[in-house]
């Protein structure tokens, strides 16, 4: 038997763009408006809700994002030009000071990978590289204009990314369960509603959990979200995540360790928490 508890909120003015956890269980939201070009950052505790801070922007506005987290800093970047993807520059942010360490103009973050924050300069026809310590900025090695052995690196880097306890939807096809169960609950679900799109689902234990859109009788769309004992068909928890909407919004949930990280509204956040029963 689980039970599933509502344990806080989190609302924004902005759209919430970006959800991003560290390795110490703080919550890094990313919020923007694309009317009024501006970005902030703020930050939660996992297990309370508590605020570390809340509404941070750094002195350009809007045409910045995060390129990583490592030992609670936060990597800043810039934008290169505005109308391409091309990153700018380093701010490196402790999240516990809430301060700026440092920062550099003209390098631009690869990877990191044991302290060392990789990057490069960009030259005339070619890129010179560099390690700088993650804590300070300082400059640890030059690494020349073609160093191969940063490609071995930085699949290292890639590789130890940590997603465990991490589980994320996938699309419900009667291709990809197995689960008889599964595949009977969700033929009971589409002959009782009707369904827009796909059902996106986690399978947990002897739980369910999934969203769909219903649409609704003046063609709109409903974002539900539900979670059942499948095998008894019980539902322990359901929610609203979108109402009136005339869009599919993918990616609606996704469950780290016993927390379920719900977006509401696009502007808001539901985190809910799972305890299990013998």
């Amino acid at each position: 038997m689980s039970i599933i508890k509502k344990e806080y909120s989190y609302s924004s003015k902005r759209q919430i763009w970006r959800l991003l956890l560290t390795e110490t269980n703080k919550l890094i939201i990313e919020d923007r408006d694309i009317n009024t070009k501006e970005v902030s950052f703020s930050c939660i505790e996992v297990s309370s809700g508590k605020k570390i801070f809340t509404n941070f922007q750094l002195e350009e506005k809007y045409w910045a994002g995060i390129e990583n987290i490592y030992n609670d800093i936060i990597f800043f970047h810039k934008f290169a030009n505005r109308d391409m993807p091309d990153h700018s520059g380093i701010i490196a942010f402790d999240i516990n000071s809430k301060s700026i360490l440092w920062e550099s103009e003209d390098l631009v973050f690869q990877f990191i990978w044991e302290g060392k924050i990789y990057c490069y300069k960009s030259k005339f026809e070619s890129r010179e590289y560099f390690a700088l310590d993650y804590n300070t900025g300082n400059l640890l090695e030059e690494l020349g204009d073609n160093p191969k052995e940063l490609n071995s690196l930085r699949e290292l880097s890639y590789s130890s990314n940590n997603y465990e306890g991490y589980l994320f939807t996938e699309p419900f096809n009667t291709y990809n369960s197995n689960s008889p169960a599964i595949k009977d609950f969700f033929s009971e679900l589409k002959e009782s509603h009707v369904i827009a799109g796909n059902i996106e689902y986690i399978e947990l234990d002897n739980l369910i959990l999934f969203n769909f859109h219903e649409v609704q009788s003046d063609g709109s769309l409903t974002n539900r979200f539900k979670a059942v004992e499948y095998l008894t068909k019980n539902v322990i928890f359901e929610e609203v995540l979108n109402s009136k909407t005339k869009t599919f919004i993918p990616d609606s949930f996704f469950i780290k360790d016993n927390f379920i990280f719900l977006l509401i509204e696009k502007m808001g956040l539901k985190v809910c928490s799972i305890k299990k029963f013998n």
